[in-house]
């Protein structure tokens, strides 16, 4: 009977771990990313282009937050402050993440903007997620990161709660 019990609570204890790692075949959900300003300067039909200068790189992954699942062809737009501190077209893009939803970005570090710290500015729009308008803040002396790009799905019906640019 003893041996019996130890057998089942081991197998318990498997089926519990199982469980805890994801192997259920149910997708824990993503935090949203954080929505930011989206400035004055914000400007749409960027060009498409994933290169806006050199020596820092951004990527990451565009995620839905109901299930972390990748979202394939999102329009991604971004715009920063050139070398010189001011906004211009040089510095402004429209990319699309691929078919796993990764995206990637090459550019110029960004300078500080008036009293504002580095930041790139960034609009994702998805067909059937609200839009998202965040920005990324560079650490100083940083030529790389990585920034998951979280959106959330339209309210049944297809009404989007967000519409960033009006679009």
């Amino acid at each position: 009977m003893a041996h019996s019990i130890t057998r089942s609570f081991a197998a318990l204890l498997m089926v519990l771990s199982l469980v805890s790692a994801g192997e259920t075949g149910l997708a824990a959900p993503c935090t949203p990313t954080p929505w930011d300003e989206i400035g004055p300067f914000y400007r749409p039909n960027a060009p498409v282009r994933n290169t806006i200068g050199r020596g820092y790189v951004l990527s990451g992954t565009v995620r839905s937050s109901a299930d972390c699942r990748p979202i394939p062809n999102a329009r991604i737009e971004v715009w920063q402050t050139g070398p010189g501190g001011a906004y211009d077209d040089d510095h402004r893009a429209t990319l699309f993440s691929d078919r796993d939803g990764r995206y990637r970005l090459e550019t110029s570090f960004p300078p500080p903007y008036g009293r504002r710290p580095s930041h790139i500015h960034i609009l994702v729009d998805a067909k059937g997620f609200e839009g998202l308008i965040t920005q990324h803040y560079p650490r100083k002396g940083s030529r790389e990161a990585t920034l998951d790009l979280v959106l959330v799905p339209e309210a049944p019906g297809g009404a989007k709660a967000r519409k960033p640019t009006g679009r």
